[in-house]
């Protein structure tokens, strides 16, 4: 890869010295927080949904606005923090992110929580964007997208553990518990980023915003964003609403489910982590064999959702491969930054965090339309969902083939 604004990023690692650095760690305790508060609200639908008076399909519009926070909130911050020094910019984030928490907890009504939600999102996709482009730069070349995956890991490890624990709490002591809980994983990870970031990190060359827009005028770039945002959303048409269909359709308790959650956090720390050295070489070639394989399982799972063993079996394999295809996407778009306009690669991968959000606002709000407008019901969420996926799948043939 090119030495342009990710290797100004942060001074290159002595090749001698082994193990993670602890810069590393920091960026992946914050993504645990983060990772807790996008995916919780998944478990704790029916209990939200019951306390404030609203149909499951709207509150699973919680989990649209989170994302578009991130999709919309992230490239405006990104345009105007772009050059403000990173570990103060980092820690300024987990403060907002704790803020929207404190205000999620207190939410009286309905449309207040939405708006709390909104605003929690905010500073996901820059966290995860300066992020990536500095765990990239933490360690050898060849292990880039290695890096990056670590570093998402703390999103998986939220799924195993902050997601199941959060909905416990949710079903046992209320949802504004599991809220609260999540504030303070967020204060944890604002502790680490200030404990553990060193703080001579150092700036890219200032990027004007003109210059940021550049990349929404790249074809190669915007294919990328399009790849992600189907590509990874269409899962979420099924795992948006995976609590009531376990429960409605496979005949699982509200306690089972629990447990099912931490099944499918295990699958997806698993499939991230191999996911990351899948894509280390060539991310397009890589990316297009998951999706084909995400397509098949989803689609299995729309039979197997009726049946307890067969849809524990289709959920773990469902859970391994969404997000196998996160570190390929992230490297991919940053390799895509560099060859084409160097010096934008952390706007990219902002821009492409946000693709990742939009594709979960569509993955919701599609899902919400297949239980309710469309009367097709819960069990055809997992098929719809594979259908999107193959839109991703395709544009990822055609990215590929644009750049042989």
């Amino acid at each position: 890869m090119q030495q342009g604004n990710m290797a100004a990023v942060l001074p290159a690692p002595a090749p001698a010295k082994k193990g993670l650095p602890p810069a590393l760690w920091a960026l992946t305790i914050s993504a645990f927080a983060i990772g807790t508060t996008e995916f919780v609200a998944v478990g704790i639908l029916p209990t939200i949904a019951q306390s404030l008076r609203v149909s499951v399909s709207s509150a699973g519009f919680l989990v649209s606005i989170y994302a578009l926070g991130v999709a919309i909130g992230g490239p405006i911050l990104t345009a105007f923090t772009s050059n403000l020094p990173k570990k103060p910019l980092l820690v300024s984030l987990m403060g907002l992110f704790v803020l929207g928490h404190i205000l999620s907890a207190i939410a009286p009504t309905f449309t207040f929580l939405l708006i709390a939600r909104f605003i929690s999102g905010f500073a996901h996709a820059v966290f995860f964007g300066v992020g990536a482009t500095i765990a990239a730069t933490l360690v050898a070349p060849d292990r880039k997208a290695t890096a990056i995956a670590i570093m998402f890991a703390g999103l998986t490890i939220a799924i195993i553990v902050g997601v199941p624990l959060g909905t416990f709490i949710g079903q046992h002591f209320g949802w504004r518990s599991t809220f609260i809980g999540v504030a303070i994983l967020g204060i944890i990870g604002c502790l680490a980023t200030m404990l553990l970031l060193p703080n001579n990190l150092k700036n890219g060359q200032p990027l004007k915003l003109k210059d940021q827009l550049k990349v929404l005028g790249n074809g190669h770039i915007i294919l990328v964003l399009a790849i992600t945002a189907f590509g990874y959303g269409g899962t979420f048409v099924a795992f948006t609403y995976l609590a009531p269909l376990l429960e409605k359709v496979t005949g699982f308790s509200a306690s089972a489910v629990s447990l099912l959650l931490l099944v499918y956090g295990v699958a997806i720390a698993l499939g991230n982590v191999v996911g990351g050295k899948l894509s280390n070489t060539n991310p397009a070639k890589a990316l297009i064999k998951m999706f084909a394989l995400q397509v098949i399982v989803l689609l299995i799972f729309s039979f197997t959702a009726w049946f307890k063993i067969a849809a524990v079996i289709t959920l773990f394999f469902m859970g391994g491969l969404s997000f196998s295809t996160v570190p390929g996407l992230q490297l991919y778009i940053v390799q895509l930054a560099e060859k084409y306009l160097p010096g934008t690669e952390d706007v990219a991968s902002s821009l492409n965090i946000s693709a990742f959000n939009l594709g979960v606002a569509l993955g919701a709000y599609v899902g919400g339309i297949v239980v309710d407008a469309a009367g097709l019901g819960l069990q055809a969420t997992p098929w719809v969902g594979a259908l999107i996926v193959l839109l991703g799948g395709v544009l990822t043939v055609v990215s590929y083939k644009k750049l042989a």
